[in-house]
Parts: C-alpha cells; structure tokens; sequence
C-alpha cells in the first residue's frame, strides 16, 4: 500500500494546527484495541456497535457472526465506517476509516489474520480457519466472517491542538 496524500483542512482546524502524519494515524489505528462500525440496515437506518479490529496489511480487518445485525447489513449494502479514538477533549487523535467491507474467504489469508487476532490480544482471540472463515471456539453458532476494509479516506482529529487530517487513497 502507498502511502496517502495527506492534507490538514484548515476549515476545521486550529490556527496552529499542523497534519497528523500518516504514521502516526497509522499506528493509532494498528494500537487500537476498540472500533466503532457504523454500517446501513436496508431501511436506511445506521447500525453502530463496537467490535475489534486488526490492521493488517494496509488495510482493517473484522469479524461477525453470520446472523449479526452488521453482517445482515452488509449483505445489502458494504459501506461502512470504523472509528477509534478516545473519548479525551484536550488529548488524543480520533480516526474515522470510510470504505467498504469486503468478505475474506481465502484461506491462507485467513490463517495470518488469525495469528494477528491472537499476536494483538496475547492469545485472548483464538481463530481456526474453516470453509473461508474463521470457526469461533467460544459458545457462538461456530461460524465467523471476516471482513476486510480497504480505506477509501481516513480522517485523524487531533485534539488540544484541534486539526482535521484527511488522508486520501489512490
């Protein structure tokens, strides 16, 4: 993955404010431990709920259960957002990553993202891979897709300091 054009939007940003460098956006997003997806029910009304996440690759990486209600929403619509941050007013960077979720079925794919779900919560999250998903071993129906989410954009609001960073995809 190339690295994105970044720009500070001054419209909504501090007089002082400089950009949020791409690694540092990059770096909340692969350290944060907590996400908000915001996805579409098919009657057009949002549906949003935490969930954890993986930044692998260039990209962020989640997981549900067939039956879940984003799952169900996806089916008819892939776009989304995920958000992480935290909730301090003087402190901090905010980041909102638009695109849409994409099932991920191949299988080795799957096994690395797996390792990673383990690496990040020191075994806490433990993934076989089964059929192009991941199999739960905890009490669910067994059955988990996995979702990947190539950035169209990613804003990073920073915070004290107040600026808006857009980073943008080719």
């Amino acid at each position: 993955m190339n690295d994105p054009v970044t720009e500070l939007d001054s419209r909504f940003s501090a007089p002082a404010a400089v950009a949020a460098g791409w690694e540092e956006t990059r770096r909340t997003l692969a350290d944060a431990e907590l996400f908000w997806i915001c996805s579409v029910r098919a009657d057009g009304r949002p549906h949003l709920t935490p969930l954890v996440a993986v930044w692998f690759e260039g990209a962020l990486y989640f997981c549900t259960g067939d039956a879940e209600q984003k799952a169900v929403n996806l089916r008819g619509n892939p776009h989304v957002i995920l958000m992480t941050g935290c909730n301090r007013w003087q402190e901090g960077l905010d980041v909102v990553v638009e695109g849409n979720a994409v099932p991920v079925t191949d299988e080795a794919v799957l096994r690395s993202l797996a390792q990673a779900w383990a690496a990040k919560w020191d075994g806490q999250w433990q993934f076989q891979v089964h059929d192009g998903s991941f199999a739960d071993q905890g009490d669910g129906d067994g059955r988990v897709l996995v979702f990947k989410v190539a950035p169209a954009k990613i804003l990073a609001f920073a915070k004290g300091a107040f600026g808006q960073t857009r980073h943008s995809f080719s």
